[in-house]
């Protein structure tokens, strides 16, 4: 019974069966008569508005959405340009000549008085940040053909204990002395007034809407200038006087492999380690000769070995590019000392490694300077003067910075370092060099692309709207050695963050970075003029 039972029920199954398997037969010759959908149009990034209807699509048109990091750093890849940064090279020198004290404080009278001034101020916080007010202002006085000076606090140039500065500029006590012999205000009627900008006050600020060639004060003060951007924000100036001089300075934006290397040429001529410092680095590269690569690593005190990972890739990279077939030096240089310690047993593998061990360095100044407990999580716990030591001997490298981070890569001591290193690699003489700045990103800081490389002391800013990729693998890029201003580039896109601040100093951008110049030509001829002044009581 059970067998005829269940071949009973096989028979009644098979009909059903029948039914189903036709059913499905004609659902599927239907939905193969079905239209495909249109293709998904993604915008194209140069030169177009976000839903522009003109814009290639990613299967229509073969173009990519976005890039990853290493592709964006192609414009890169040639490093120092040496054409520009030699022509940059000359204009700073020239500039200094016929501008600098030595000059300067000998003119008659009434040449001195009628002559002006730009000052660089700062305040002893991070090294990077602060030095960039000073060279904005030295490239403020190129622009404008005034002289420099650095304003001291109680007496003492900024960091003074560690960098030494040109003989080329002003300080303030001297010009106010300078003032009074030359009966500037006696005898000529002309009163020491200076005339102060903010950057950080966008409503306030004239950088986009004045010009400051026309300017009378016998001194300005740009201020707020923490960062390689604001010096170019006067590439966007409504006037064109001094859209030239910026331009004449920086390069074209639009041409982002072709520009010069602007600060670390400023740096060169401005500034050089204290004796004491000059020591330390010497002492760690012991007589012989100038590392090959320097490794900078911003931690935070995280000890990220996704990041140690990436960063050795990226420096066999530079040795594999460079053709270094012997063990190549490698300067190490970090906010958390540990990491420096903890990864020097894996570059030891391919390389030799150097480092500042200030523990057991024994100088003169450095003896009776306390250490400080202060911003410990953000500058690392090793005493202040030993960032001196690493930024001047992490720029002696001969072929290649590499800065790797556990958040944010390229910070503004990063791009000094590299910035000083290029120019120290290019000779007078030279028409390029071979030296390259490079960016170490694990994967793990490109789940959202470049989104959180945010600041504008960000080397990669510029790069972190929506043409940057999301889930990227470890990226090893060539790097700009001056950072970019502005969003002009074929990959860069700003953040909406970004968007909103820049339309707080009258720029309309869109998503893709371009300016609305139409907009910005009403903001400035609508808006208030802000000039603010400070007089000098001789």
């Amino acid at each position: 019974m059970r067998y005829g039972g269940g071949r009973k029920r096989r028979m009644l199954l098979q009909p059903f069966l029948v039914l189903c398997a036709t059913v499905t037969g004609l659902g599927l010759f239907m939905l193969a008569l079905r239209p495909l959908d249109p293709p998904i149009t993604v915008d194209f990034p140069k030169k177009i508005e976000l839903g522009d209807s003109n814009s290639s699509s990613l299967n229509g048109g073969g173009e990519k959405p976005c890039a990853a990091v290493e592709e964006m750093g192609k414009d890169f890849e040639a490093g120092v340009v040496g054409k520009e940064t030699l022509r940059v090279r000359r204009i700073i020198e020239d500039h200094f000549d016929l501008n600098g004290a030595s000059r300067i404080r000998d003119l008659p009278p009434e040449q001195f008085c009628s002559h002006g001034f730009v000052l660089g101020k700062t305040a002893e916080a991070g090294f990077g940040n602060e030095m960039y007010k000073v060279l904005t202002a030295a490239a403020l006085s190129i622009m404008l053909n005034r002289s420099l000076i650095i304003g001291q606090t109680r007496g003492k140039y900024p960091f003074g204990d560690y960098i030494s500065y040109s003989n080329f500029t002003f300080t303030m006590n001297e010009i106010k002395h300078l003032w009074r012999q030359n009966l500037c205000e006696s005898k000529y009627g002309r009163q020491l007034v200076m005339r102060t900008d903010d950057f950080e006050k966008p409503a306030q600020t004239n950088v986009l809407c004045s010009n400051w060639k026309e300017w009378k004060q016998p001194i300005i003060w740009f201020q707020g200038t923490t960062d390689a951007v604001a010096a170019q924000f006067f590439l966007k100036n409504i006037h064109s006087q001094m859209r030239i001089a910026a331009f004449d300075l920086f390069g074209d934006p639009q041409v982002l492999g072709s520009q010069p290397n602007v600060f670390g040429e400023l740096l060169r001529v401005l500034i050089s380690p204290s004796k004491d410092v000059e020591a330390a680095v010497n002492w760690v590269i012991g007589g012989e000769e100038n590392p090959d690569i320097s490794l900078h690593m911003r931690m935070l005190m995280n000890r990220s070995i996704r990041a140690v990972q990436a960063a050795l890739h990226c420096i066999k990279k530079v040795i594999e590019s460079q053709h270094l077939t012997s063990r190549p030096k490698v300067v190490v240089v970090s906010d958390t000392p540990s990491l420096v310690k903890s990864i020097m047993p894996n570059i030891s593998e391919f390389a030799q490694v150097l480092y500042f061990d200030y523990e057991k360095f024994k100088g003169n100044i450095f003896e009776g300077l306390p250490k400080l407990d202060f911003r410990v999580k953000d500058w690392g716990p090793a005493p202040r003067w030993v960032a001196f030591v690493d930024f001047f001997l992490a720029s002696r490298a001969k072929y290649a910075v590499v800065s790797g981070a556990h958040r944010r890569v390229g910070t503004t001591y990063a791009q000094l370092i590299a910035a000083l290193a290029a120019t120290r690699n290019l000779g007078d003489n030279s028409s390029s060099s071979s030296f390259s700045f490079l960016s170490s990103f694990q994967s793990t800081m490109l789940t959202e692309g470049l989104k959180n490389q945010v600041g504008w002391g960000h080397v990669w800013n510029r790069y972190a709207g929506p043409l940057s990729c999301h889930n990227q693998t470890n990226q090893c890029a060539f790097t700009p050695l001056l950072p970019p201003g502005w969003w002009d580039g074929l990959w860069q896109s700003p953040i909406p963050k970004d968007i909103s601040r820049l339309a707080a100093y009258g720029i309309k951008l869109s998503g893709l970075g371009t300016v609305d110049y139409d907009s910005l030509q009403n903001y400035c001829s609508t808006r208030k003029n802000v000039e603010r002044t400070v007089t000098f009581n001789l």
